[in-house]
């Protein structure tokens, strides 16, 4: 199937989905999580799930890594406007966030840390396939800000749902990831 194909059937499918399934597959994320043998990290980019997109909460891993890890980095994305491209804002509990056009919420101050410094990078994303690669919500933000970074990174999705074989139109531009968690695997590519 196509990234539209895949973007438009995959957003219903988490719209279509109740509370406490959510609730669930949130938990059973976490566990899956938890069960991966990450490296030493000390800097991670991690985003704010899109409520209202019904997203996985990635802040359960965030919080969950800023316990195991005391003096992590954690970094969360801003998209500047005006170059149309993705910075990573070092974050701490006094960060003010605003809710941007496309309803996430982004820094809105703190320290910008350079791509080539993060290690570990949660990867939003609808759909991913067997590959690796996955499809977003179709404006290439994350691609780019990947393409920056060390070779070394390590990128992550969670998804609620299983991969589909093949995303029919990858191009040269899309990053794969390294991991996607599902509730019920650890998908390594």
């Amino acid at each position: 199937m196509t990234k539209q194909a895949l973007r438009q059937l995959y957003k219903q499918k988490r719209l279509d989905l109740d509370e406490h399934t959510m609730l669930k597959w949130n938990d059973l994320l976490l566990i899956q999580f938890q069960q991966l043998p990450l490296p030493a990290i000390d800097t991670l980019l991690s985003y704010w799930p899109m409520v209202h997109q019904k997203e996985p909460q990635v802040d359960l891993m965030a919080r969950y890594l800023d316990f195991l890890i005391p003096e992590l980095i954690t970094c969360y994305p801003r998209i500047e406007p005006e170059s149309n491209q993705m910075e990573a804002f070092q974050v701490n509990e006094d960060t003010d966030f605003l809710t941007n056009q496309w309803g996430i919420a982004e820094p809105i101050n703190g320290k910008i840390i350079a791509p080539t410094k993060i290690q570990l990078v949660f990867v939003p994303l609808l759909a991913f396939d067997e590959k690796g690669y996955r499809v977003g919500y179709g404006k290439g933000y994350y691609d780019r800000f990947l393409a920056q970074c060390s070779p070394n990174l390590l990128k992550i999705g969670f998804s609620h749902f299983e991969p589909v074989p093949q995303i029919s139109d990858t191009d040269q531009f899309d990053v794969p990831l390294n991991y996607c968690i599902t509730p019920q695997h650890i998908y390594e590519f």
